[in-house]
């Protein structure tokens, strides 16, 4: 029997904010395509993904089988991109396949600010979706001075482009400063790539 998550925990992991991905897949000559919030990069040395997709969608078959999938990276502009695929598009009888093209027979969201294609490795499921750990095989790039496409329950749709920072002042350096009028020099912090840019 499937569990209903708490309204109250439910409400937290709404504040969460994410970037909006579309994951595709093409196999026997079928192209089927997911609005998703959960693909993230899930190691640091290798270039390792993870999607969560539910087994009731229609592109799960699909990368399945295949045994790869391709990432679009969506920009702010792309609502409507992620909407479409969101419902999903077998919902409007799949009338706007404009919206994706094949870049050396991968399915890649026109616009996008870049595109992964990922090899599937291993596949582990959980609860009521299945998570698939890829390996990012080829990419390509589309707008990348655009500003991503964001998401959480709490905000719906949003463009990702106000500095949390003020331009020129980093924080870790000043964090690194205080470290080191404390420290004998022995501390070997961890980096996660989450610092200042």
């Amino acid at each position: 029997m499937a569990g209903v998550i708490d309204p109250e925990c439910k409400r937290a992991l709404g504040q969460m904010t994410k970037g909006v991905q579309v994951v595709a897949a093409t196999h026997d000559g079928v192209t089927r395509a997911y609005t998703s919030h959960w693909v993230t990069q899930v190691a640091f040395e290798e270039p390792i993904v993870m999607a969560s997709m539910s087994p009731r969608h229609d592109t799960h078959p699909l990368v399945a089988a295949a045994g790869w999938f391709s990432v679009s990276i969506l920009a702010g502009d792309q609502v409507e991109q992620g909407q479409y695929f969101s419902y999903p598009g077998r919902r409007f009888r799949h009338v706007a396949s404009e919206y994706l093209t094949a870049v050396d027979g991968v399915p890649v969201v026109d616009g996008c600010i870049a595109w992964l294609r990922c090899e599937t490795f291993e596949r582990k499921p959980m609860f009521d979706h299945e998570l698939f750990f890829a390996r990012v095989t080829h990419w390509g790039y589309g707008r990348l001075g655009a500003d991503p496409l964001v998401y959480s329950a709490r905000h719906g749709w949003r463009v990702a482009s106000e500095r949390a920072r003020e331009r020129g002042v980093s924080v870790r350096d000043r964090l690194l400063g205080r470290l080191a009028a404390v420290s004998d020099g022995d501390d070997d912090a961890d980096d996660d790539g989450a610092g200042d840019a």
